[in-house]
């Protein structure tokens, strides 16, 4: 029988700890605090009455991940399940706080948890170096707990950002590719769309891709489109503290944005809803969504990801920077599943919460 730990529990979670482990144990000080953390989750494995096994779950309330944090079972129980019962509980409490991903630590030397965590589908992504008290290093794992897709999943071909500052680009391409199978999947076009985009300027570096750039870059392609934007002074000009730059920035986008009125591309000063993004994904329109990188990277930068469809608990998207250093593969960036919740915090920039999105569809013949 599984449950959740209470303070009630405390003797016996430390007694568990000290028959368990030698080092880097949890003490009774510890335990008192992460049970009444509002961010931490304890459950218990009961066998006849008597406390065997617990898991501890930690959670980031800016992000989709949850933290195996830490997992034990009484030696005279190993081997008979226990360990993987605590393992699923774990997910699907994970699962219930609307969180995609979970990861842990382990040390090099566990073979048996290795093991357990290779057979219920954890991959190894990292490895930090001299973690434990005895200076061991520890394996890093992570799984994605979210194994279903929502019904309008659109099947976007996923395409990686080549340079730094082309997440833009990027994701229009992806979109172009969707609507139009014929449209030219390349490092050329991507570097094209770019020149066509960019604001030239940003903090450091070579210039973003605005919404106004990329829209004019897609309906010169014939592609239909609509435009939202929180303002029309221009997103990038507040990271920008030279006045020249700034200048600058302001000349092309009020060019861009002169340009969309004499093509006549609709433009809404106003945020897309979710409610909004639905119906674009229903009506086949593939939005493109301007979102801060810190919430997923904690570096601040401003990002372009493809939403690729959603359901009651997630949106999907296809984000076009892969982390390799960090043991990221295309999979992991393809229908990434970011709670609601998140995505609409994470879907604005700047200081002054700037937003950006603009929808493809297919020109009507």
């Amino acid at each position: 029988m599984l449950r959740p730990a209470t303070l009630q529990d405390l003797d016996f979670l430390v007694e568990i700890e000290n028959r368990c482990f030698e080092i880097d144990r949890l003490s009774r000080r510890n335990f008192r605090h992460l049970l009444t953390k509002g961010n931490a989750s304890t459950w218990l494995y009961i066998h006849d009455e008597v406390i065997i096994g617990y898991v501890m779950l930690l959670f980031n309330k800016g992000t989709s991940l949850a933290r195996l944090y830490s997992i034990a079972t009484l030696p005279e129980a190993q081997g008979k399940g226990v360990g993987r019962s605590l393992v699923e509980a774990a997910e699907k409490v994970a699962l219930d706080n609307v969180c995609a991903y979970m990861r842990l630590e382990i040390r090099t030397d566990n073979q048996a948890s290795i093991n357990l965590f290779k057979k219920l589908g954890y991959r190894q992504f990292g490895t930090y170096e001299d973690y434990y008290e005895d200076h061991t290093d520890a394996l890093r794992f992570e799984k994605m707990l979210v194994v279903h897709t929502p019904a309008n999943l659109l099947p976007v071909p996923h395409y990686q950002q080549t340079l730094d500052f082309t997440c833009g680009p990027a994701s229009l391409l992806m979109a172009m590719k969707t609507l139009d199978p014929e449209c030219d999947f390349s490092r050329t076009t991507e570097l094209r769309l770019w020149r066509e985009s960019t604001t030239i300027f940003m903090t450091s570096g070579h210039g973003g891709c605005g919404p106004f750039g990329m829209a004019l870059a897609a309906f010169k392609r014939g592609f239909r489109v609509e435009l939202f934007a929180s303002e029309n002074e221009g997103l990038f000009v507040d990271s920008v503290r030279n006045p020249e730059k700034k200048e600058v920035i302001r000349l092309v986008n009020e060019d861009f944005l002169q340009e969309i009125k004499r093509k006549n591309i609709p433009l809404s000063y106003a945020k897309l809803t979710i409610d909004e993004i639905k119906s674009k994904l229903d009506s086949e329109g593939i939005p493109l969504i301007l979102i801060s990188s810190y919430r997923i990277y904690q570096e601040k930068f401003p990002h372009w990801v493809v939403v690729t469809g959603l359901d009651d608990r997630f949106i999907y998207v296809h984000d076009p920077f892969i982390d390799w250093e960090m043991g990221k593969t295309f999979t992991d960036c393809i229908n990434m599943p970011i709670p609601i919740k998140e995505f609409i915090r994470m879907s604005r920039y700047g200081r002054s919460g700037q937003r950006a999105a603009l929808i493809l569809f297919n020109s009507p013949k």
